[in-house]
């Protein structure tokens, strides 16, 4: 049986291991992480998630605090449209994080990042836009374009120096997808380098709706393909969502994919951005303890785990602070939700004492770590490393989950030595 190595992902004379670590926001997908897949010789991803909340976190910069002082005249009230972010800001954030990246990089491999068209930023247009060219201009090495369809990114972009040059993708999960974006991005002169097909079984915001049960990877990846090969486009196709094994990896390899999208398993992994504390409860979570709700501002359903502290809170919108969610007129799903409920139980006069299911404040919530989005097989990670005497699970390190996927058979799963005794 081959295994992922028997396998390279071309673009153009160059070959990478075909391996690509999926973009995790906020700060989940960090740095160190990504950058050891391109060690390897990989592809890894850093996110632009609440871009100003990463550089305060890594750079210490103070955007998010400034933010806040600047419209805190403004917290109480429901109507949002007033809060907007200083683009000039906005812009040397997502530098500033992209060049540090950059100047780290070490290896053969590359370092992408995944850029949400889903944060609207109460100017959709304008902020994704500086977005893209910031970080072309800082030196990506490629932009994976997610959560939205993205008709018209390309557009956005095309007038940098840079549009050709970097690697391009695009996130679907159907032909139909695709086939939107091809056509409206057709104007620029430019297909994309590269299209990830992430199916049903994903982690976080997914591309289907309620009954995401009803479709599978494997159908919508051959779908693709086809259409593809019809229409003599040689666009390497890299399916992502469920893909636990270095032998689930060479099912898509052997059916001509070019690479395959992995995440779940790099959440337990010391350089994953999450506390450790949350890793332990991924580790814990049973499948029953996996969900797919309708909670997220977005309008996408998201996969998460049931003992998330994000579901139910009644935290108060902190829009003036972050805001990434917010639509061209200054709404927020999360806010109508919460003021809702205020309205609907006036004698409340602890905001701890209220609790929203409705929708949950998708900012603050990841920006602390409390929405705790997770792929399918999450409830599989304990099966992936060993219990420690404390009853804890142990970390593993991103290299050794990499060439485990890179080198495992037979539907393997090698388990990381254990630490040695102080």
């Amino acid at each position: 049986m081959k295994c992922v190595d028997d396998f390279r992902l071309k673009f153009g004379d160059k070959e990478y291991v075909p391996i690509m670590i999926g973009g995790m926001g906020v700060d989940i997908s960090t740095a160190d992480l990504a950058l050891e897949a391109c060690r390897l010789g990989g592809i890894g991803h850093i996110s632009d998630a609440m871009i100003k909340t990463v550089t305060d976190r890594r750079y210490q910069t103070k955007y998010v605090k400034e933010k806040l002082a600047k419209y805190k005249f403004n917290v109480n009230n429901a109507d949002k449209s007033v809060v907007q972010f200083d683009l000039e800001q906005l812009a040397d954030a997502q530098r500033m994080h992209v060049l540090k990246t950059m100047e780290r990089k070490q290896g053969a491999g590359m370092v992408f990042i995944n850029v949400m068209e889903k944060l609207t930023m109460n100017s959709p247009k304008d902020t994704l836009r500086v977005r893209l060219h910031a970080a072309l201009d800082a030196g990506i090495d490629g932009i994976t374009l997610a959560a939205g369809l993205h008709l018209g990114s390309f557009a956005l972009m095309e007038d940098h120096p840079r549009f050709r040059d970097a690697k391009l993708g695009i996130i679907v999960s159907s032909v139909r997808a695709l086939q939107l974006f091809l056509k409206k991005s057709a104007r620029t002169g430019r297909l994309p380098d590269y299209v990830v097909v992430e199916g049903p079984l994903a982690g976080g915001h997914l591309g289907f709706g309620m009954d995401w049960d009803k479709y599978d990877l494997e159908t919508i990846v051959r779908e693709v393909l086809e259409w593809l090969q019809a229409e003599n486009l040689a666009i390497p196709v890299i399916p992502a969502g469920g893909i636990f094994t270095g032998s689930d990896a060479v099912k898509y390899l052997e059916m001509g994919c070019g690479a395959v999208q992995v995440a779940t398993r790099f959440t337990v992994t010391r350089e994953c951005g999450l506390p450790d504390k949350v890793k332990q409860e991924y580790f814990k979570a049973s499948e029953d303890q996996i969900e797919v709700n309708e909670i997220s501002p977005t309008g996408y359903p998201m996969r998460m785990i049931k003992s998330s502290p994000a579901i139910g809170s009644g935290l108060k919108p902190n829009c003036e602070a972050y805001g990434y969610l917010l639509d061209a007129k200054g709404n927020c799903s999360y806010v109508s939700a919460y003021n809702k409920v205020l309205d609907d139980n006036p004698g409340v006069k602890k905001i701890s004492e209220i609790h929203v299911y409705e929708k949950t404040c998708l900012c603050t919530h990841m920006r602390n770590f409390d929405c705790w989005t997770c792929g399918h097989y999450t409830y599989r990670l304990k099966d992936t490393t060993n219990v420690l005497a404390d009853g804890s699970y142990q970390l593993l390190t991103a290299e050794h989950v990499f060439k485990d996927y890179q080198y495992s058979r037979d539907n393997s799963i090698s388990l990381p030595p254990l630490p040695q005794e102080q």
